[in-house]
């Protein structure tokens, strides 16, 4: 068994790597023969894969359940054991339910106000941002602008008679994956291979030509489907009664950061760098929503907008983060495939493997962030974004990765996002999103001076003058050296104004390099964008935390943090007895003063039964008030992973659970010592 579990482990390796080694391949844009031999490699080593897991679960179920758990089990217990517990379940459960909507229930709710309160304190608080407040409903203009109205979208076909909707790439994947496996002739084996290989590459009549070609129908009915046509994964509104202004549910919170800017900036005293937070649900349309919180039609997000001075992206507090040593998945690494490697974070940005200072002081604070809410660092990397995957604008990216048993998921996005954001409203709004910076002493400088002459404008443009004036006046440095030189050059030159295009003369304008005393600088400020996704780091917290108690596998627990648990500490009086109330009162006081959440269960379960229910929502600590309470003030309490348990006197318990759920004192370095141990109930074992 142990046999099959190292061949397993070195298998799934194996299919990382050699998928990491193909999505390279495409980005290097290799020769088709090369990509193809690397996509038949990466199905002989999943083909094994699968061989050998079916193999192990099928050993598993002769073994009567024994042995290691496979994915799917694993997955199956965690889910019953969260949903019975109510962590989360389907939304509008009785009626159904609707794909990709989820409730948190009192135990999930607690643990996600929990990681919020937490991050507010961890980034918020530490780093002085201006947190607000936005609107989810957004105007179609201001989503326009930032570019989600017209590439926010997903191919997709429908079926002509029943109007049921897929995604286009999606079918034609699996109708690929099918002819492969059915087909003997080498040569059209390999050009559907190619054609697999490269189908993330396809725009929709490419797609819709394929599925043509392969006589693709929709997969319930049989019936014919459309051609491919962009759906845009954003819900839609109209805001008012009227109907003539259209919105969208937003699919992030980061835009409303944006618009707010410049009075933010203004509320800083107009000094840069700061940082300003929001945390706010999001929303999109997801085509086939799965895998629990992983893929949501409505999650929260925690998102910050640390803007900067493109000239200086320097941070001050990057001293205290640049000894850190984590893994990390650059694109060397990736374009070899080579797996990630642990790297130190000063060694990253000195050497330029990171962009600067600030996207690598926030990429550290992340790693410590989740570290602390309970995700396995062992489990954890953060990979670069290979080129073709960012943006034109980005100047560098990375996510923090977590490994499930769904594969490595994306849970935390960092990029440096240069001014893109900026720039796009201030030109579609028409207001200035500019900053600037005072130099310590007045510097001479070459600066080009536009001089337009409005006696030749007015006289020649008329009514459009003043548009052509501001035009000349908005020119950078770049487009006032081309209109200057098509001007010596052709005696004319183009200048796009809102009154649409114009021919200048020479006599125009005069456009001439001169020296020039300036104070300071105006710019438009760099992003450094960090964005949470907090639903899939509960979830993946959940995978990293559960487990069964050995030799019992019906006794599910979940290690969280004294951070994360939903509650801290639970209060057990040994019988429901009226002279039990009155200690059982004052312990619950104690730890409510100490600020330490606490429940109290009077329930005529068994103390074992208890202490399993307990396990079961992860609650670190349990104290139960028993006959000799009566006789020395003293409780038993009980700490969850070890079961060990120790008498405390009710004076001291307050305190005490404080220091441990603070982690400033640890259970074996500081409780074990000091306390008597109590032994175990019978059934707590």
């Amino acid at each position: 068994m142990a046999e099959l579990e190292a061949k397993i482990q070195a298998l799934t390796l194996e299919a990382t790597k050699q998928g990491d080694s193909v999505r390279a391949l495409k980005a290097e844009k290799a020769e088709k023969t090369v990509i193809l031999a690397g996509v038949e490699r990466l199905k002989v080593v999943k083909a094994e894969l699968a061989q050998l897991t079916k193999q192990q679960s099928e050993e598993n179920a002769a073994a009567g359940g024994g042995g290691k758990i496979n994915k799917e089990t694993f997955r199956k217990n965690l889910s019953a054991t969260l949903e019975s517990n109510m962590f989360f379940m389907p939304s509008f459960k009785i009626y159904g339910g609707v794909a990709g909507l989820y409730d948190y229930g009192p135990t999930g709710a607690a643990i996600k106000a929990n990681l919020q309160a937490f991050w507010r304190q961890h980034f918020v608080l530490e780093e002085n941002m201006l947190e607000i407040e936005c609107p989810a409903v957004t105007p179609a203009c201001v989503l326009k602008a930032s570019g989600h109205v017209d590439r926010f979208i997903d191919l997709m076909v429908k079926d002509v008679i029943t109007g049921d909707c897929y995604r286009a790439d999606h079918l034609l994947k699996d109708v690929l994956e099918a002819k492969i496996e059915e087909t003997t002739d080498a040569v059209a084996k390999k050009e559907l291979e190619v054609t697999l290989a490269h189908l993330d590459e396809f725009k929709a009549e490419e797609l819709g030509s394929y599925l043509k070609k392969f006589a693709t129908k929709a997969p319930e009915t049989g019936n014919e489907l459309s051609d491919p046509y962009p759906f845009n994964l954003m819900f839609a509104t109209q805001i008012g009664p009227s109907g003539n202004l259209q919105g969208f549910l937003r699919p992030e919170t980061a835009q409303g950061i944006f618009v707010n800017f410049r009075d933010l900036l203004y509320h800083n005293g107009q000094k840069l760098p700061f940082a300003a937070a929001q945390i706010g649900q999001s929303f999109r349309n997801e085509i086939a929503p799965r895998a629990g919180l992983l893929r949501v039609r409505e999650f929260t997000q925690m998102e910050i907008e640390h803007f900067v001075n493109p000239d200086n992206k320097t941070h001050k507090k990057f001293a205290n983060v640049k000894d850190l040593t984590f893994l990390m998945y650059p694109r060397k690494q990736q374009m070899e495939a080579s797996g990630a490697i642990e790297l130190n974070m000063g060694s990253m940005v000195t050497e330029g493997i990171i962009a600067n200072e600030t996207l690598g002081y926030f990429i550290a604070r992340t790693y410590e962030y989740l570290i602390a809410v309970g995700i396995d660092h062992k489990r954890l990397r953060f990979r670069q974004h290979l080129q073709h995957e960012m943006a034109h604008y980005a100047c560098d990216c990375w996510d923090a990765e977590v490994e499930t048993s769904y594969g490595w998921i994306e849970c935390v996005g960092l990029a440096d996002r240069s001014a893109f954001d900026l720039d796009a409203h201030s030109k579609a709004a028409n207001v200035d999103l500019t900053a600037f910076h005072k130099y310590d002493t007045p510097i001479e400088v070459d600066v080009i001076k536009v001089d337009p002459s409005m006696k030749d404008i007015g006289k020649d443009f008329g009514k459009s003058a003043a548009n052509v004036k501001t035009a000349l006046m908005a020119l950078n440095d770049d487009q006032k050296s081309g209109i200057q030189a098509a001007l010596v050059e052709h005696q004319t030159a183009k200048l796009t104004t809102e009154d649409g295009e114009v021919d200048l003369l020479p006599k125009h304008v005069t456009i001439k390099q001169v020296k020039q005393k300036v104070s300071g600088k105006t710019f438009t400020p760099g992003v450094i964008e960090p964005s949470f996704g907090i639903g899939r780091i509960i979830y993946c917290m959940y995978e990293h935390t559960y487990y069964t108690r050995e030799g019992d596998e019906q006794r599910s627990v979940f290690k969280f943090t004294p951070l994360a648990a939903p509650v801290k500490c639970t209060v057990f009086p040994l019988m429901t007895k009226p002279e039990f109330e009155p200690f059982t009162l004052r312990v619950g006081t104690a730890l409510t003063r100490s600020g330490v959440a606490r429940k109290v269960d009077e329930t005529g379960a068994s103390i074992g039964k208890k202490y399993s229910r307990n396990d079961e929502i992860g609650v670190p600590f349990a104290i139960t008030v028993d006959h000799t309470t009566f006789a020395d003030d003293t409780v038993t309490l009980r700490e969850r992973d070890t079961m060990a348990q120790v008498r405390v006197p009710i004076a001291d318990v307050g305190d005490l659970l404080q220091k441990l759920c603070n982690q400033t004192m640890t259970w074996e370095a500081d409780v074990l010592p000091k306390y008597p141990a109590q032994a175990a109930a019978a059934d707590d074992k």
